[in-house]
C-alpha cells in the first residue's frame, strides 16, 4: 500500500506512489484531463487525472467532485515547476481515488469574490482558504517562535489570572463580571502585575493568553479579544529592556522566514524587507520624534496629513504619528521616553525630569506601528502609591502590588507583545481581523 503523506513533504516523494488525505479545494476538467487542487491542512498540491489511464466511471466521478469535498487521492508524484500548490512544483498523477464524503449543495464560499462581511459570518469556512490558512500558519509558527526564544533565555512560562480585581491601567476599558460575594471582577487587559510578583520568585518570566478590552475601536488594529505575551525581567533598566526587545523580535521574524517562506510569498510578502530584521535596531527618544512630526507636518502640502499629524508634547502617539515615524526607517524602531502623563500609572520617571516616563514603544516599518509596549518599573512603594492616588484607582486592590516594593524591591522592566499585530506586520496584510482565527469585534461575537 503506498505510503500517506503531507503534502509538504511531497519533494521526498518524487517518482513514487503516495496517498493524499484532504479536501478538493478547486476542480477543473477539460476533455481528457482533470484537474484538483487538494488541501491536507499542511498546504495544496495539484492533482491530475488522465481519461485514458485511469477507470471512465472513476474519471467522471472526479471530473464532477463537488468543492470541499473530503477524498483520498492515490497517485505518483510529478516535479513540474509549472504545477500550483503550497509548495508549489510538484503534481500527483492520479492513480486511484476515493471520495469520504461528497458535499452536497452548493458550498457556501463559492471560488468567486464575497465582501467582507458575508466571509466574516463564514469564518468557520474562511479560514480554508489559501490566504487565510497561510496567515494562520503563520500565527503559529510566530507563537512557537516566541515561547521558543523566551524559553531558551531564562524565562519560566507563568499563567497568570484571566479574572482580575483591579485594571492594569484604568477601568473605562475593563468586561465586568458579578464575582459572587466579592462585587465585580474585570476580564484581564494584562498580566503584568501579576509578573511583576512572579520576577521575585523566578528572576525572568512570562505569561501568554488572551487579553480583553472593552474598548469601542473600529481601527483595523483593533481587536476586542487579542493574544499577548508579556516578558518581565528583575534587575533589567530601560536599555536592558530595549536589547532584550530586539534580540527576540529578531528572532521571531528570522524563525517565520526559515519555516513559512511559501506561505509569505503566496500572500505576496516581500522577504528582503524582513530579512533585513536583524538586530540592533534604532532608537530615538518622544522628543526627537515629536521633532520630527513636527518637521513632517510642516513641509507637507497635505492639509488632511497637516491635520492628523497635529500634536503636542504630552499627547500620546496614534496610528498616523506612528505611520509616518517608521517610514523613516528600514528597522522596527524604539520610541523612548513618553510623557508621564500618556502612560500607564506604575512607569519609572525619569532621573532629573519627573514629567517623562522610562518607557519604550517598538514601531514596526511600513505604518503597521505599535507591536511592542514596555517600560521600567517604578521600584520605590512611596511614589507608586502617590501615582495610584494621582490615577484615582482603588488602593485596597493595588496593596498586594505595593507590597513588592516593600520586600526586596529591585529595578525591574517588562513588555507586553501583542500577536496578531505582530502577525499583521509580518504577513504584510492590511486588517488585523485576519490575523485570528475568530476575531471579536465591537460589532461581531459570531461564529
Amino acid at each position: 500500500m503506498p505510503p500517506v503523506i503531507q503534502t509538504r513533504e511531497i519533494a521526498d516523494y518524487v517518482g513514487q506512489e503516495v496517498i493524499i488525505r484532504g479536501w478538493v479545494y478547486n476542480r477543473t476538467h477539460k476533455g481528457k484531463l482533470a484537474f484538483l487542487l487538494v488541501r491536507d491542512g499542511y498546504g495544496f498540491v495539484q492533482c491530475v487525472a488522465f481519461k485514458g489511464e485511469i477507470d471512465p466511471e472513476l474519471f467522471e466521478t472526479i471530473a464532477h467532485i463537488p468543492q470541499e469535498s473530503s477524498v483520498l487521492v492515490t497517485g505518483t508524484v510529478r516535479a513540474d515547476r509549472r504545477a500550483p500548490g503550497l509548495p508549489g512544483g510538484f503534481e500527483l498523477g492520479i492513480t486511484g481515488f476515493e471520495v469520504v464524503q461528497a458535499v452536497v449543495g452548493e458550498y457556501p464560499i463559492s471560488l468567486k469574490e464575497h465582501g467582507v462581511d458575508f466571509l466574516a459570518d463564514h469564518r468557520h469556512l474562511w479560514i480554508r482558504v489559501p490566504s487565510q490558512w497561510a496567515i494562520l500558519r503563520v500565527r503559529s509558527t510566530i507563537i512557537s517562535a516566541i515561547r521558543e526564544w523566551l524559553d531558551n533565555n531564562g524565562f519560566t512560562l507563568m499563567d497568570t489570572p484571566i479574572l482580575t480585581p483591579a485594571a492594569c491601567e484604568g477601568t473605562t476599558t475593563l468586561f465586568g463580571t458579578e464575582y459572587f460575594d466579592e462585587g465585580t471582577a474585570y476580564l484581564a487587559q494584562s498580566g503584568q502585575l501579576y509578573n511583576e510578583a512572579n520576577i521575585f520568585a523566578f528572576s525572568k518570566v512570562y505569561c501568554f493568553g488572551p487579553t480583553f478590552r472593552a474598548e469601542k475601536s473600529k481601527t483595523r488594529r483593533h481587536l476586542i479579544e487579542f493574544w499577548m505575551v508579556e516578558p518581565e525581567m528583575a534587575f533589567c533598566d530601560l536599555d536592558g529592556l530595549m536589547e532584550i526587545e530586539e534580540q527576540f523580535i529578531s528572532h521571531i521574524v528570522q524563525r517565520v522566514l526559515r519555516d513559512c517562506r511559501n506561505e509569505l510569498l503566496s500572500l505576496g510578502r516581500d522577504l528582503s524587507v524582513l530579512e533585513q530584521i536583524v538586530a540592533p535596531f534604532p532608537r530615538i527618544s518622544y522628543d526627537d520624534a515629536l521633532a520630527k512630526l513636527t518637521e513632517i507636518r510642516a513641509e507637507t502640502d497635505d492639509p488632511e496629513l497637516k491635520e492628523r499629524l497635529n500634536i503636542q508634547w504630552g499627547d500620546d502617539f496614534g496610528s498616523p504619528h506612528e505611520t509616518e515615524l517608521t517610514k523613516l526607517f528600514e528597522k522596527p524602531v524604539f520610541v523612548y521616553g513618553y510623557p508621564t502623563g500618556a502612560k500607564a500609572f506604575y512607569m519609572e520617571p525619569w532621573p532629573g525630569r519627573p514629567d517623562v516616563s522610562k518607557s519604550v514603544d517598538l514601531l514596526a516599518p511600513e505604518g503597521y506601528g505599535e507591536i511592542t509596549g514596555g517600560s521600567e518599573r517604578i521600584s520605590d512603594p512611596d511614589l507608586l502609591l502617590e501615582r495610584i492616588r494621582e490615577h484615582e484607582l482603588p488602593e485596597d486592590a493595588f496593596r498586594w502590588y505595593i507590597d513588592l516594593r516593600r520586600y526586596g524591591s529591585v529595578p525591574h522592566s517588562g513588555f507586553g507583545l501583542g500577536v496578531e499585530r505582530t502577525v499583521a506586520w509580518i504577513c504584510g496584510i492590511d486588517h488585523i481581523r485576519e490575523t485570528i482565527p475568530y476575531p471579536r469585534l465591537i460589532n461581531r461575537v459570531y461564529p
